[in-house]
């Protein structure tokens, strides 16, 4: 048989134009990481399998169980990284001098085994910011912000919808349910499968009474949680405020029950807006860093995948600006492109037949063409072509620059 090579499934090439656009989304996302001042890390795609399992092996969240399981030639468990948050408790078990607050910044593969769809792939490129060691509102709002300012630069339309898990829990409680996070797992699922559905799941948990009241309570507005002094509401209100000063407005969703395994307290999900489309997702976990080091540690983080917003990005892509056609002059071909290249001008340069070379500049949609022959050397000025009007024109060395440099 012969052997046909694939992309596996689940995997994905990119190729140019798609890989300039990635390229130039991730300098966007990094610019402001830099900008907030988030250190990047990198960590391993590969970790103990014990190190990424819940606490609870029952009730592990989707992403969770669906890790990548393998085991090396020593017979160790182990697993592909799921996400990057779960790494933190062990870079501060095995670093515990680190200085805090500590802002981090992470760009990188993580790895799920699930079914697979049009727009749901096995390999994914997660962007991550968390702060850790502070426990502070203020950090929430830098955590939202720097979110914002990117989605803004790649003119992406969002709403931040905010919940908290202390106030889910003090409504719940309310409601005297004793089942809380079964509950909340259901709340979670009102725009997947409706209020109906959602009703009849909850059913299991409590009596039509106690539905109608929950649903009853999930009605109201943040005020009132706040005049009845319910947990958590007062968080979600500070956070509120800040972000008017930040530039960012939220949205309070009391149905929002995402990661109940570790959050602890503020939850963010940002949605395209008018749409349920989510592109990031985050929110307090005071209870996880610290997991091995014997103490709690405060963090609040938000994590978001690069393809979904490379997908819906606007963004300026840098090609290659111009191709340098040698007329049998190599050496000097050669020469203008290094000096082109110190003045930070993407070029290419090609030794051959000049037709091959325009027919080539065409397809990679190259701006400018410039021709090196023995009458340029002669009058030391080059020929630039436009490779849109067709326009040519001879230019100084000096003016080739100041043109292709704007």
């Amino acid at each position: 048989m012969i052997f046909e090579p694939e992309t596996v499934k689940g995997f994905k090439d990119f190729l140019p134009p798609a890989s300039l656009k990635r390229e130039a989304v991730k300098k966007v996302i990094e610019k402001y990481f830099k900008l907030y001042g988030f250190l990047p890390v990198e960590t391993p795609t590969i970790e103990l399998e014990e190190l990424m399992r819940s606490d609870s092996l029952e009730k592990e969240d989707e992403a969770i169980s669906d890790r990548f399981r393998l085991k090396d030639k020593g017979g160790r468990n182990l697993a592909l990284r799921y996400e990057f948050t779960f790494q933190l408790a062990r870079i501060f078990k095995q670093n515990p001098n680190i200085k805090l607050p500590f802002r981090i910044s992470q760009i990188g593969k993580i790895f799920r085994d699930e079914p697979v769809s049009k727009n749901r792939y096995r390999e994914i490129t997660q962007c991550d910011i968390d702060i850790i060691g502070d426990s502070s509102i203020e950090s929430e709002a830098e955590c939202l912000a720097i979110f914002n300012d990117i989605l803004k630069e790649l003119k992406i339309e969002s709403e931040i919808e905010v919940n908290n898990k202390k106030l889910l829990n003090a409504i719940v409680d309310s409601i005297k349910i004793q089942e809380k996070t079964a509950v909340m797992r259901e709340l979670d699922k009102l725009d997947k499968i409706g209020e109906d559905a959602v009703k009849g799941n909850l059913r299991k948990y409590g009596d039509t009474n106690q539905i109608l009241t929950l649903f009853k309570l999930l009605d109201k507005d943040l005020s009132f949680f706040i005049k009845n002094l319910f947990e958590g509401a007062e968080e979600i209100k500070n956070l509120e405020k800040l972000g008017k000063v930040y530039g960012f407005k939220i949205k309070f969703n009391p149905f929002l029950a995402r990661g109940l395994s570790y959050y602890t307290g503020n939850i963010f999900e940002i949605k395209v807006e008018g749409k349920k489309d989510s592109i990031a997702g985050g929110g307090r976990y005071d209870k996880l860093v610290g997991k091995y080091s014997g103490k709690e540690i405060p963090a609040v983080g938000i994590s978001f995948g690069f393809e979904r917003l490379t997908k819906l990005a606007e963004v300026k892509i840098e090609k290659t600006k111009v191709i340098l056609i040698s007329l049998n002059q190599d050496k000097e071909a050669v020469k203008l492109a290094q000096k082109l290249r110190k003045s930070n001008i993407a070029c290419i340069t090609v030794f051959g037949k000049p037709g091959k070379a325009l027919e080539f500049a065409n397809s990679q949609e190259i701006l400018y063409a410039i021709f090196i022959g023995q009458k340029e050397i002669t009058r030391k000025q080059y020929k630039l072509k436009d490779m849109s009007s067709g326009e040519e024109k001879y230019l100084t060395e000096k003016q080739l620059i100041d043109k292709l440099k704007k």
